[in-house]
């Protein structure tokens, strides 16, 4: 278990460091990283966003990788392009630490799906 677990967090440092090369800054945290991926499934670029649509994107996120478990299911984009995701099955009732480690194992496997595989992030 022990070693599974550094390997882990040794992944999750490997993605920040790549990520840091991709884009010129190290993201700080999950959040930074969520929101990333948020940008990258709306597809409109790098542009400015809006608080709320900051917390839209990180929602994007969250249901995109979540989606790896069967949590949620994409929708469709409405009428300005934005993803729409519904609950297809509750999630499970983790404390703080596991939904992190959930989630950060969902975002390793989209970079290594995603990203990884293409010449940078859009």
């Amino acid at each position: 278990m022990y070693k599974r677990d550094l390997n882990f967090e040794r992944s999750w440092q490997e993605l920040l460091t790549r990520l840091e090369e991709m884009i010129g800054k190290k993201p700080k945290d999950l959040n930074a990283v969520l929101f990333l991926i948020g940008v990258q499934e709306l597809g409109k670029g790098n542009i400015s966003f809006s608080k709320e649509e900051k917390q839209d994107l990180m929602h994007i996120a969250i249901c995109k990788v979540l989606s790896y478990s069967g949590f949620y299911e994409l929708e469709g984009l409405d009428e300005q392009g934005w993803p729409h995701w519904k609950l297809v099955k509750k999630t499970p009732n983790f404390d703080l630490i596991e939904q992190e480690k959930l989630l950060k194992i969902h975002v390793l496997e989209y970079f290594g799906e995603t990203l990884f595989s293409k010449e940078g992030i859009d």
